[in-house]
């Protein structure tokens, strides 16, 4: 029985739980999330984005929300793909790129990946599915994803990462920031000049790593440098040995 249903079991006959083992979880009152739906520990000021978040002060889900729905095409697997699909099945990592990004997305782009090779290695690769969403469609190809994937060395089949390109810059703008809230900003030759930005980072944009949980709640939204290889590959341990 995985974890939530325990607790709501244990909730419902009214008993003080108490969970050994790999769950490592104390009584149901002092569940580490901040609510039943999530198994991570609640982030560092969470009281502070939580009423940021509730206030519409912060565009971004972050623990204990909903992982929010759209549905975009995933044109190497010649499908759309809702972003709440796996809902039931798999945990889900997220993030936020354009491909011909000179440093953060790349960086981005690795976190993941070192999850699915981590995956692979301790075998659940069937428990994960990864979802990187371009907001730079004009360019971003099916072949440039592919390029994109290749150079990553991601592996794509069987359906365990799943290039999301939603149709046009407005659908994208929608999508990623309207949906998600990470936002993003087409920039000008003389914006990137005037910004001191290389004449490569055709945007700027919040670096932001998704993760949630099979139940369709999310975990974790890394930022900056939170969203490195290491932390979260910790990250997602810690929610399977909770689960």
């Amino acid at each position: 029985m995985h974890r939530r249903a325990f607790l709501k079991t244990g909730a419902a006959a009214g008993l003080s739980v108490s969970v050994a083992g790999c769950l490592d979880v104390g009584p149901l009152s002092s569940s580490p999330g901040a609510t039943d739906d999530v198994v991570l520990e609640k982030p560092e000021r969470y009281d502070d984005l939580r009423s940021a978040r509730d206030d519409g002060a912060l565009a971004y889900p972050i623990h204990a929300d909903p992982l929010p729905e759209a549905t975009v095409p995933a044109p190497l697997h010649d499908r759309t793909v809702s972003t709440r699909e796996f809902v039931g099945e798999r945990h889900v990592l997220m993030t936020f790129i354009f491909t011909r990004c000179p440093n953060a997305c790349q960086l981005l782009t690795d976190a993941l990946r070192h999850v699915q090779d981590d995956s692979v290695e301790q075998g659940f690769a069937d428990e994960v599915a990864f979802m990187p969403v371009t907001f730079d469609p004009e360019h971003d190809t099916a072949e440039k994803l592919q390029e994109h994937g290749e150079r990553h060395s991601v592996i794509r089949e069987p359906g365990h990462w799943y290039y999301l390109r939603p149709d046009g810059p407005e659908r994208a703008e929608e999508v990623v920031n309207g949906q998600f809230g990470i936002g993003f900003e087409s920039l000008s030759p003389e914006e990137r000049e005037e910004r001191g930005m290389g004449e490569d980072m055709f945007f700027q944009h919040i670096s932001a790593i998704l993760l949630a949980n099979k139940d369709g709640y999310v975990e974790r939204l890394y930022t900056g440098g939170d969203a490195s290889p290491v932390t979260l590959v910790d990250g997602v341990e810690t929610l399977r040995e909770r689960w």
